[in-house]
């Protein structure tokens, strides 16, 4: 076997909590990256003396806008027709199989419905607490590319959301699925967005006055820039994609680019002088 190629076989499955609870690898890297940002985040109020209790109170906002988000923005945005035939399937990790519904676990989170969930939670809970929306945001924004990372790594441990067939002589072979060797674009998205968090950070850190828009507008170009070129070489992820120019997750990544666009000419548009 060519030395180039990664055979990738592994079971999504770590252990069973109980005969129909699994852990699996894919929600264990999910806590992983939500506890890491929270680390972070904490580190980056500590730093601007803003209380901890205010990011205990945002957090579980925060993790309940990406939960609910990612999942009504993968029923939404991928297979309405059938969740809105069963809609008990939505919210709880049930599927009916046969004449029965069987737990098997969420199938399904959208990383753009997980946005907009946080966007929406964060809204509300700036409303809440009279809490400054840009503010909360960029530092926000900072560490959300962890938590996207660490998702792409638990798709890449579930042989998940894979990418389009190489030349054959190098790739990975996740052989839960078939015997050819694969772009892994899980991997291609999770390093990027890594690179992306150390880049935030670092403008973060020169940053003499507060932000107001500026690395959340960044975040926002960064991130699905980096979705968009990387869709290219990804498999769609459903069948009526296959007739489309772009793919529901390039579609989805446009809005986020331009608003992100907007943010940072709106910091750079030069005030206006007046003279006497």
């Amino acid at each position: 076997m060519n030395d180039r190629i990664i055979n990738w076989n592994l079971d999504p499955v770590i252990f069973w909590i109980t005969e129909s609870f699994p852990l699996k690898y894919y929600g264990l890297f999910f806590m992983i990256g939500i506890l890491l940002a929270f680390y972070v985040e904490k580190r980056i109020y500590a730093k601007e003396n803003i209380p901890i209790e205010n990011l205990d109170k945002l957090f579980i906002y925060v993790v309940v806008g990406i939960l609910l988000g990612a999942r009504l923005g993968h029923c939404l945005f991928y297979d309405p027709s059938y969740y809105f035939a069963n809609p008990l399937e939505i919210l709880l990790p049930i599927k009916k199989i046969g004449d029965s519904y069987q737990f098997i676990g969420f199938q399904g989170l959208a990383s753009h419905g997980g946005t907009i969930g946080v966007l929406i939670a964060i809204g509300i809970y700036c409303k809440k607490y009279k809490t400054n929306f840009l503010s909360v945001l960029d530092k926000i924004s900072i560490v959300a590319p962890i938590v996207a990372a660490f998702i792409r790594f638990g798709n890449f441990m579930n042989s998940e959301i894979y990418g389009k067939p190489t030349n054959g002589n190098w790739g990975v072979v996740f052989q839960r699925d078939d015997l050819i060797p694969r772009h892994p674009t899980q991997l291609y998205e999770a390093f990027s967005y890594l690179l992306i968090f150390g880049i935030l950070v670092l403008i973060y850190k020169k940053k003499k006055e507060k932000s107001n828009g500026l690395i959340l507008g960044l975040a926002l170009v960064l991130i699905f820039l980096a979705r968009f070129i990387i869709e290219f070489f990804k498999e769609n992820q459903v069948d009526f994609e296959s007739g489309m120019l772009i793919n529901m997750g390039q579609i989805l990544s446009v809005p986020f680019i331009i608003i992100g666009l907007i943010l940072i000419l709106a910091r750079k548009k030069p005030s206006v002088q007046h003279s006497i």
